[in-house]
């Protein structure tokens, strides 16, 4: 199993999906899915669908996790071919400065740039410790005139991520470009090919969704038309193990998957995710029967697409599971693969625990 998610994952992340342009991730899973028998159905909005039925008198589950990376939009090309961008998602403003960038046209006709940097030996005090915001970042694509760079293809709106990358650390950890959340992706193709073979359990939808970075909604239409009783949603947990991270809990990189007690965005949202007592249940009891380490993750400032998935129809039971990961929205992120294995085994044991007799209620 690691060195199938090892794979997967690697030749996600190599795949740029900006928020709204996830096709070529969604390309691979789909042809993954195919080569396995499993069929899949995409939505207008471009989220990728695989239900597998099962008993009906179980509830209906949703279990999903996001496709799409953040990054930029190009906003402007200056008249000496430098260009400016508009920040898409929550990109981190520290992390911007001399990375290499992909501005994304068509597989095999990418162009590749760098955001500008000022020189060192010209960097005047007051300005050494001042970080740029994404409005006033430069990219050079060396081309050196406007007209040469709309001869590529770049034009306003063009999708910009940070230029795909794949680093393996020592051991099972790996680190790279969007670990959130082709990490997710990985375990979702994972859990699809044990439902595959499985001949018992609920109804499963594995939703594969877009737009999470952009407004956290995307996979709202999926869920509007699954109508699932219950939604998992799969995304990284930070992890705390680093000096840096410390007050902040006690997840720790390597020790296995994590649920989430509580997230609250706590800027301008005023949203996230109380998870159901009964799901909270569900992966407490799964991971003591299956001697899966189980964290456990309470944090401000983290927000899912679930917080607005859990509130359709009647209410959805909903819960944040997950694995911790190093240096979220910065151009290298890093996380451990036996996390990401235990967070699949748990997973798929925690589904196949949902039966006709599975209680939904909150007082229970």
């Amino acid at each position: 199993m690691k060195d199938r998610l090892r794979a997967d994952l690697t030749a996600l992340m190599l795949l740029p999906g900006l928020s709204g342009h996830e096709e070529r991730v969604a390309r691979y899973i789909r042809q993954t899915l195919a080569a396995l028998g499993i069929v899949t159905t995409t939505d207008r909005l471009g989220n990728l669908i695989a239900t597998f039925p099962g008993d009906p008198a179980a509830p209906s589950v949703m279990l999903f996790t996001h496709m799409d990376q953040l990054g930029f939009f190009v906003r402007r090309i200056e008249a000496d071919g430098l260009i400016r961008v508009e920040r898409m998602g929550g990109v981190s403003e520290r992390a911007m400065a001399a990375q290499s960038v992909l501005l994304c046209l068509a597989e095999g006709h990418d162009v590749p740039g760098i955001i500008m940097n000022k020189a060192h030996h010209a960097t005047q005090p007051e300005e050494k410790y001042k970080v740029l915001t994404a409005p006033q970042i430069l990219i050079d694509t060396g081309h050196g005139s406007k007209a040469a760079v709309e001869a590529t293809g770049i034009r306003i709106g063009t999708p910009v991520v940070y230029t795909p990358h794949v680093l393996p650390l020592a051991g099972d950890r790996i680190a790279g470009t969007a670990v959130d959340d082709r990490a997710g992706c990985a375990v979702l193709l994972e859990v699809a090919r044990a439902l595959k073979t499985r001949t018992t359990g609920p109804t499963v939808h594995l939703v594969w969704s877009v737009q999470e970075e952009f407004n956290l909604r995307g996979a709202v239409t999926a869920a509007q038309v699954l109508q699932p009783e219950i939604a998992i949603q799969i995304d990284l947990m930070l992890a705390t193990d680093t000096p840096d991270m410390a007050d902040r809990g006690e997840m720790t990189l390597g020790d296995g998957p994590g649920i989430s007690l509580y997230s609250f965005h706590g800027r301008g949202t005023l949203n996230g995710v109380i998870p159901h007592p009964a799901m909270v249940r569900l992966f407490e009891d799964t991971a003591d029967r299956q001697a899966i380490a189980l964290q456990r993750s309470a944090q401000v400032g983290v927000l899912t697409d679930l917080s607005y998935v859990q509130t359709l129809g009647q209410g959805v039971a909903s819960i944040d599971i997950g694995f911790p990961m190093r240096h979220s929205h910065s151009a290298l992120e890093c996380c451990d693969l036996a996390d990401l294995e235990g967070l699949t085994r748990l997973t798929t044991a925690a589904l196949a625990a949902i039966g006709p007799g599975f209680a939904l209620g909150r007082d229970l």
